[in-house]
């Protein structure tokens, strides 16, 4: 049984999900880095939110650990590519606290058009200083929306009914979204120049990082307000303070902060400041719904192999699943195949579909492939860990589908490159998707892989089969099964042997001096 700790604090509701589909929890928030990693090897997967920090020194004892889901969308408290590199699979909620958080930057920007916390504050203080609290509508502002995905995207369209104006600026987003969302689709420094109100709603990355900063505010118009309900590090804090204080900025709304908890900042006290402690998704309904969607998500991975939302491999949908699993293990096999074959440094891997296959999502195949090739001759290597392992070693890796069925109504082909030339394999599924190689070397030949067996490469000439018969005869070993192929006649052969037991080194000695042979390989599967 599948066992995940929850390390932070989250709705009951993600425990009993996990339970009542058959996964041992235990929920233990507050643990310190010290006492997660002592006990996070004990785990197959853990659900965190934004307080449990998973650090590479975490992940050295993790050495059980499969899946790490978040609840929520953001993940830079988790070091991403050192999980990767483990092989573990990252994933989040993206869809979950939308909305929350969305409905959170519209209320941050009406409380900051009309200056609703002072005001507040003042009626409580017993005073009536209806004059002083001058605001600005909503209603015919432009609104710069930076960052055009799920919460960028409700953003706009509530701030649409506001009947506002809205642009936005995406490198991700296309000109047929942005008329399908009714925005004028911009470059950043025209946001910058052209917005009342600046949003911004991106990840924290090396890119995004302190993107709203000095030369920004030089661009914004004199008087713009700007909210941010994302990551605190998007906007360089010093940089704004010093805006609010030339008069470029009138006011900011901040729902986060560089450095969380934010005990301390240069903002408070800042009368058109409006500080909120990380509340964007903080409600009862989203609160529930990324419990759910995690726990979900992360039972779906370690009880049947869907991989939802991952940010670190592709997906696999509970629907794909199944479809799939023949295929994994044909390209896990033919991954293992020639792992074992080609003796040269790889330095590139081509991976094509045809037939049948081609028409399935063959992201995870390709990392399975890879997987099993790398990790003939690397400890350690999965389908999450296999494309960084490729990169840091320079081998390029490509990937093609064709519709157009050949010799097979479904065939994967796995060509390795080394210096020397290159290697490849083909395999299919037979009835009841049973996996079976079909070339090897561009020589046809069809056959099951067993856990022991030999290939040989020899020319196409009398008495090989004796020979190799009688070797193995002599030595106490089975021959379960027998395959043959030839390009042609006296031409290039390759013989693929099923046999029951290992050999030993004295024997294959034996079958690499046969005269015929030109190449002896031992196989295990």
């Amino acid at each position: 049984m599948p066992k995940v700790l929850i390390a932070d604090k989250m709705d009951a509701v993600c425990a009993e999900i996990l339970k009542s589909k058959g996964v041992d929890v235990d929920s233990k928030p507050g643990l310190t880095p010290e006492e997660l990693k002592g006990v996070i090897g004990n785990y197959d997967g853990v659900a965190v939110r934004s307080s449990t920090k998973i650090g590479a020194e975490v992940l050295t004892g993790a050495k059980a650990l499969k899946v790490i889901g978040r609840a929520g969308i953001g993940v830079d408290t988790i070091d991403v590519p050192a999980a990767t590199s483990a092989g573990v699979i990252v994933m989040n909620t993206p869809f979950g606290n939308s909305t929350t958080t969305a409905e959170h930057t519209i209320a941050m920007m009406m409380a900051l058009a009309r200056q609703i916390p002072l005001a507040n504050a003042s009626t409580h203080a017993g005073k009536w200083e209806k004059s002083k609290f001058m605001g600005v509508e909503l209603m015919g502002k432009t609104l710069g929306v930076i960052g055009c995905g799920n919460i960028g995207a409700i953003v706009i369209d509530r701030a649409q009914g506001l009947k506002m104006r809205v642009i936005g600026f995406d490198p991700f987003l296309t000109d047929d979204r942005a008329r399908e969302m009714g925005i004028d689709k911009v470059e950043l420094d025209d946001l910058f120049k052209r917005s009342d109100f600046i949003t911004i709603h991106t990840p924290m990355t090396e890119k995004t990082k302190g993107i709203i900063n000095k030369d920004a505010f030089a661009k914004m118009k004199k008087g713009v307000r700007l909210m941010n309900v994302a990551r605190g590090g998007l906007i360089v804090e010093a940089d704004l303070k010093e805006a609010i204080e030339q008069g470029i900025v009138a006011g900011a709304a901040l729902d986060v902060f560089e450095v969380e908890p934010a005990k301390e900042s240069i903002f408070f006290g800042m009368e058109n400041v409006i500080c909120t402690p990380h509340l964007g998704a903080s409600t009862s309904e989203a609160q529930v719904n990324v419990a759910v969607q995690i726990a979900e998500q992360i039972a779906d991975f370690l009880l049947h192999g869907a991989v939802s939302n991952a940010v670190n491999m592709p997906s696999i949908s509970a629907e794909d699943a199944p479809k799939l699993k023949p295929y994994m293990q044909l390209a896990e096999q033919l991954g293992k195949l020639a792992g074992q074959i080609v003796d040269e440094p790889i330095n590139g891997i081509e991976v094509s579909y045809a037939g049948q296959v081609a028409n399935l999502n063959v992201k995870p195949l390709t990392a399975i492939t890879m997987a099993s090739l790398l990790g003939v001759s690397l400890e350690g290597v999965n389908m999450v860990s296999a494309p960084v392992v490729a990169k840091a070693r320079g081998i390029a890796v490509t990937e093609s589908k064709t519709d157009t069925a050949g010799d097979f109504l479904t065939a994967i082909t796995l060509k390795v490159k080394t210096a020397k030339g290159s290697t490849d394999v083909t395999g299919t599924l037979f009835g009841g998707g049973q996996p079976r190689v079909v070339s090897i070397k561009g020589v046809p030949i069809e056959a099951a892989l067993t856990p022991h067996m030999l290939l040989v490469t020899n020319k196409d000439q009398p008495g090989l089969i004796g020979g190799l018969g009688t070797i193995l005869a002599e030595a106490g070993v089975n021959i379960a099964d027998f395959r043959l192929g030839r390009v042609g006649a006296g031409g290039t052969a390759v013989s693929l042997i099923s046999i029951d037991d290992k050999i030993s080194d004295a024997t294959y000695d034996k079958l690499s001096k046969l005269p015929q042979a030109e190449g002896v390989k031992r196989l295990s599967f």
